[in-house]
């Protein structure tokens, strides 16, 4: 069955070990016959939570005007979500907790999804 895959690279490196990770698995994601895109967030312009809860008032939609809307409309949509980081200081790096923080007013939505999480050495 043809799957719609949401790679979410937080590499700050273009080829770093994470970005490489991502393009490997997309690799057999595709001759698998899957339906495959990368999101790259060193690249995106993703601002900082602040917390104002402004997004429950308003069906989610948060206050930033960003890249985030767009990336989280793939995360919903998508079958299998793909995130991969490297390890800074024993967690994720900064890239990634911002945008799992932006996800926060519509987690639910991201729900009967087969989710990986790819942690590898910075």
């Amino acid at each position: 069955m043809n799957k719609k895959i949401v790679v979410l690279s937080g590499s700050p490196r273009k080829g770093g070990n994470s970005d490489t990770l991502c393009d490997q698995f997309m690799l057999g994601a595709k001759e698998s016959g899957n339906d495959v895109e990368k999101i790259t967030l060193r690249d995106k312009k993703i601002n900082y939570c602040t917390g104002c809860y402004s997004c429950e008032g308003k069906g989610g939609s948060c206050i930033h005007k960003d890249d985030m809307a767009a990336i989280l409309d793939k995360m919903i949509t998508a079958d299998v979500l793909v995130m991969a980081t490297p390890v800074y200081f024993y967690t994720m790096d900064a890239q990634m907790k911002t945008l799992i923080d932006r996800t926060c007013a519509r987690y639910t939505e991201i729900s009967n999804k087969e989710i990986y999480f790819i942690e590898t050495a910075a």
